[in-house]
């Protein structure tokens, strides 16, 4: 008997490119609001201002020391006994969000301190307000630099949205367990299921990897132009 059943695979691919779609879907919207919600929390782990600084802080440390699935749980099971209830896809991209934005705000906020101070009080000297400086002239800098980790956070998000089944989300993962469920086909099922993710996480790996490799040479490009502009300037 063949391992793989194409007949499955022939009956039930229309749920598997829907589980997918919700996959990436989830992603997108996450790796969205996580990135917005990161800088700003970046910002208040950098301020001088206790006000700001510990909560922030409190926050980046609590989520990054608890697992992903458990505040997924807690979101969509324990807050409805508080009057809190949110729907699966909602609960899903809410705790998703909430957990990735706190390592992203520890990506920025080494992208934020590698740039040099001297860029900003350029900025400063030239008239900018410090929030037009940071917009401007910090933040495009620090964005670029953090490009490549923030393309890997990007793989990984993808791969745990898997986590989402939990609450009942039918992404990729759950839409497997739900076909092998009503047919046992478990070694077609999961082999496709593992075949979708590694044709979506594989391509963009090798994506990543031209990036860093482009973001390198820029940098070793300006790095020359400086020390060339150095030398004709002694």
């Amino acid at each position: 008997m063949d391992l793989l059943n194409f007949e499955v695979i022939a009956d039930y691919w229309h749920v598997f490119l829907r589980g997918l779609g919700l996959t990436i879907f989830l992603t997108v919207v996450t790796m969205i609001l996580a990135t917005m919600l990161a800088i700003p929390l970046a910002l208040a782990r950098l301020s001088m201002s206790r006000l700001f600084r510990w909560p922030a802080n409190v926050f980046v440390e609590f989520m990054r020391a608890t697992p992903l699935i458990l505040q997924l749980i807690y979101i969509y099971y324990v807050l409805p006994s508080a009057g809190i209830k949110l729907n699966p896809i909602v609960a899903a991209i809410t705790g998703l969000t909430l957990h990735y934005s706190a390592y992203l705000s520890e990506v920025f906020r080494g992208g934020i301190q590698s740039i040099h101070k001297g860029q900003q009080e350029a900025a400063l000297s030239l008239g900018l307000s410090r929030w037009l400086a940071f917009r401007k002239v910090v933040l495009p800098q620090a964005t670029r630099a953090v490009l490549p980790t923030l393309a890997n956070y990007l793989i990984s998000l993808f791969k745990d949205t898997s986590l989402a089944s939990v609450v009942t989300v039918q992404e990729l993962m759950f839409s497997g367990q739900i076909i092998s469920a009503r047919n046992f086909q478990y070694f077609t099922v999961y082999t496709v299921t593992a075949l979708l993710y590694f044709a979506v996480c594989y391509p963009s790996g090798l994506a990543v990897r031209v990036l860093e490799e482009h973001i390198r040479k820029g940098m070793r490009t300006r790095d020359d132009k400086k020390m060339q502009a150095a030398a004709v300037a002694n």
